[in-house]
């Protein structure tokens, strides 16, 4: 699946790492201040983007069809994972463990 760009993963969560031009992080259902008028971020691609933003890859299951779905589940995602840390690279809780390599 492909990135469908609606920048749900960049408004619904809450994100506690600080953030280029948000020191402070963001606090979930807020715009952040890297997103663009057409819902693109304007760290991705560029070494800046935090690591938060790796553990969300574009899957069915995160994001859905559309930005009202994707919201609610990005949402749902980030209530169930509250106070919780991940060291990079994060996976969302929805996506499987990537097999050992031996």
């Amino acid at each position: 699946m492909s990135c469908g760009k609606c920048g749900a993963c960049r408004i619904a969560p809450s994100i506690a790492s600080t953030l280029p031009n948000m020191p402070g992080g963001k606090p979930a259902g807020t715009r952040g201040a890297n997103l663009t008028d057409e819902n693109l971020c304007r760290l991705y691609g560029i070494g800046a983007r935090p690591a938060f933003c790796y553990g969300w890859p574009p899957l069915p299951e995160v994001c859905g069809t559309t930005f009202e779905e994707a919201t609610a589940k990005i949402t749902a995602l980030d209530h169930a994972t509250a106070g919780k840390t991940c060291t990079p690279p994060c996976r969302p809780l929805t996506q499987p463990p990537r097999p050992q390599e031996t």
